[in-house]
């Protein structure tokens, strides 16, 4: 089984040494790089060079500059979608967004994870779980959705919200305030 594909089912894998990982973080890289240096009113060139980073577009988005991700082909979004700046998807595995989101500046959501043991950990290695977020849902701003989480649809998710278990559809999630 390859280090790819070992990603991509949850395993165990090398993020760090294997050259098909690092040479496809480097091609999307660039064209991160790229996108976030086309003139922001240049919608269409935008527009294009988006639905070749990203895996699966489903109609109508915006995603405003700057924009990171990993890999790209493993971000599926749908109809109706706008980030604001500053959206970061660390796709080692499946993210997935329905229709008629809609997230805030600052945002996160970080399929990878790593070991809690230092001695595996150091080694490079990592796993990386799906993050799905269903329809009709408004992520605010600085949120981070961590690996493995499940927001259902017509959901509001907080600004400064750390999400890391699954949200149930037709709820509101709010870091308690001090």
């Amino acid at each position: 089984m390859t280090e790819k594909e070992k990603m991509l089912t949850g395993e165990i894998y090398d993020a760090n040494y294997d050259k098909e990982l690092i040479k496809d973080r480097y091609i999307i890289k660039d064209k991160c790089f790229e996108y976030n240096n086309i003139k922001p009113s240049d919608i269409e060139k935008r527009t294009k060079l988006m639905r070749n980073i990203l895996g699966n577009i489903k109609g109508n988005f915006l995603i405003e500059q700057p924009f990171m991700c990993d890999y790209g082909y493993n971000i599926e979004i749908g109809e109706n979608f706008y980030a604001n700046h500053n959206l970061v998807i660390l796709d080692a595995n499946k993210v997935k967004f329905g229709n008629n989101v809609f997230v805030a500046p600052n945002c996160g959501f970080y399929t990878a994870g790593h070991p809690i043991d230092s001695e595996t950990r150091n080694k490079g290695l990592e796993y990386a779980k799906p993050i799905e977020v269903g329809d009709d849902v408004w992520i605010g701003g600085n949120v981070v959705v961590l690996p493995g989480v499940k927001i259902g649809s017509n959901v509001v998710i907080g600004a400064g919200s750390v999400v890391n278990k699954n949200i149930p559809s037709n709820s509101v999630a709010v870091r308690k305030s001090m």
